[in-house]
């Protein structure tokens, strides 16, 4: 092969990526650039151009006048208890069924939570709905904490489970050799080596619960207990003539992740990796 065609291979790749990633980026950047126009005209004669003014007032008034504000805090608390709880709890049952040798009870116990992950959410709805009501917490953020974070624990389990098998058996016979319980080395050792499967499983949760809709729209009525998704869908029929605030609806529900993401990307890498390899 001539040396141009060796270089024209390597360059084929990284060509491939940036077309897949201009992709991608397209419909944001348009996203982006429509929330900060001024008018449905500008957005229709110069749909792709960049602004002729940067008008940031759109923001203000989808941030105010829209309750964006209201529906953003109610999401943003909402995601952060939820996925906290599910990865704690997700964290010490797979440490019950990995690192204590409960032998056949591990097993068994391990294969009962996993088989949460055989049903598929929605089939559970009816009989979620009537649970809730049962217990009276209907139309409060309860009715959504407790099934989004009992709806993560089977998957959270998994992952996290597959990567504290591969943690050495020594750091917790040094731990037992110092004195320590078995909460203390869940606490003090095992956690902190596990935390980017952690941090991993917390993303994944999350955006889970940032972007469910069926569950906050049926539990929840209440303006000022929607979350952004539910929010939305009135935001958009309220605005339904201003193009320039629904992308900037769209932008308050996106940034967010993306913030989160890019802080927290190394520790997502590690999680994903760290677990498949044993030893």
């Amino acid at each position: 092969m001539t040396a141009a065609g060796v270089r024209l291979k390597r360059l084929l790749p990284h060509v491939v990526l940036l077309v897949y990633v201009a992709v991608i980026l397209f419909p944001f950047v348009f996203v982006v650039f429509s929330s900060l126009k001024k008018s449905n005209i500008e957005i229709a004669n110069h749909p792709f151009a960049f602004p002729t003014d940067l008008y940031f007032h759109n923001y203000v008034q989808a941030w105010v006048k829209a309750k964006i504000s209201v529906y953003f805090f109610n999401s943003l608390y909402l995601s952060l208890a939820s996925a906290a709880a599910g990865v704690l709890l997700a964290a010490a049952c797979a440490f019950a069924v990995t690192r204590m040798k409960l032998l056949r009870t591990s097993r068994i116990l391990y294969q009962f939570v996993l088989l949460g992950m055989l049903i598929p959410g929605n089939v559970l709805f009816i009989a979620q709905y009537i649970l809730v009501m049962r217990m009276g917490i209907l139309n409060t953020h309860w009715a959504l904490f407790l099934p989004y974070t009992a709806g993560a624990i089977p998957m959270s389990v998994l992952l996290i489970a597959a990567f504290m098998k591969s943690v050495p058996d020594e750091l917790e016979e040094a731990g037992i050799m110092d004195g320590l319980s078995a909460l203390g080395l869940f606490v003090r050792i095992v956690l902190p080596v596990s935390l980017p499967v952690l941090v991993t499983v917390f993303i994944v949760n999350f955006l889970g619960v940032w972007n469910e809709y069926l569950l906050a729209n049926f539990f929840i009525s209440k303006d000022s207990l929607k979350t952004l998704p539910t929010g939305m869908v009135g935001f958009r029929d309220s605005f339904q003539t201003n193009y320039a605030l629904i992308c900037t609806g769209i932008v308050y529900s996106v940034v967010p992740v993306l913030i989160l993401y890019g802080f927290l990307q190394e520790k997502i890498i590690e999680g994903i990796t760290a677990g498949s390899v044993k030893g």
